[in-house]
């Protein structure tokens, strides 16, 4: 199968109709059929209904589908790793992600200690939003990625644990419990006064508070007054004003790790990974 046959049937199953997905293509309705038909016949049997009420997918239909949307997300993410190994003078040598505010310290130190490598190359960092850093090093934006477990999932990656932490809950600095030497998890369901944070879908569960997608959305808020949230140890060390942190005693444990796709065979993610499990 070809790529460009692919992207042809994707562009029909997800519209349910030929003149729609040409219209997206940017090609006349004819040769899409005639690509589409000529793929049926090459896997030996009908990807799609076609009757007067419209297209629908056949089992085989939602299979390919699947399948051809992991493949085409395959043969992007490889565009753009290769581009970056290139070395082109638009392109950095390795795009890591992180998310904003997490791990600030350690991330500093890697960096500076994998700058001092004899062969180093230079390294891109991207902040996203919470639980962003996984799409971004799957689809081929990044290189290699910082994640948090159990926060975040490693499947279908390689990875190297860095650092594990307990937890604190990070409140107002005014609210009365602010004082406390620590908090355990069902003290964490009476919190007067304050709603724990709302995670955004894909992230970590919250409450009835207010939805945020990153750090400094997250300590504007808490620092308000309007939400708390509990998070790793290593946001102790973020200076913010209006906030105070309490260690949550019986909180499950955080790992950061650093992961990369299990294909790689880059020799400058290799030394980055190196640096970072010497560190």
């Amino acid at each position: 199968m070809e790529t460009r046959e692919l992207r042809y049937f994707v562009a029909v199953a997800e519209e349910l109709h030929f003149s729609r997905a040409a219209a997206r293509l940017g090609i006349a309705q004819p040769p899409l059929s005639r690509a589409i038909s000529q793929l049926e016949r090459r896997l030996g049997g009908p990807l799609l209904e076609r009757n007067s009420r419209g297209v629908s997918l056949t089992d085989a239909g939602r299979v390919l589908l699947a399948e051809a949307r992991t493949a085409l997300d395959a043969v992007d993410a490889a565009e753009r790793r290769t581009r970056r190994a290139a070395g082109s003078d638009d392109e950095p040598g390795l795009v890591l992600v992180s998310k904003a505010g997490a791990a600030t310290e350690l991330l500093t130190k890697l960096l500076d200690a994998y700058a001092a490598e004899p062969g180093s190359v230079k390294v891109e960092v991207t902040l996203c939003g919470i639980g962003e850093q996984g799409p971004h090093l799957r689809d081929g934006r990044a290189d290699v990625a910082l994640l948090h477990r159990p926060f975040d999932s490693t499947d279908g990656l390689d990875s190297e644990d860095l650092v594990t932490e307990g937890q604190v809950a990070v409140l107002p600095s005014g609210h009365p419990w602010a004082t406390r030497s620590h908090l355990r998890l069902p003290d964490l369901d009476d919190i007067p006064d304050v709603p724990p944070m709302r995670w955004p879908s894909g992230g970590k569960t919250g409450g009835a508070g207010p939805e945020v997608r990153d750090s400094t959305q997250l300590y504007q808020l808490i620092g308000l007054g309007r939400a708390y949230a509990v998070l790793p140890e290593s946001a102790r060390a973020e200076q913010h004003h209006g906030i105070a942190t309490v260690p949550v005693l019986d909180a499950p444990e955080v790992t950061t790790v650093i992961a990369w796709p299990p294909h790689s065979r880059s020799l400058a993610l290799a030394a980055l990974v190196r640096t970072a499990t010497r560190l």
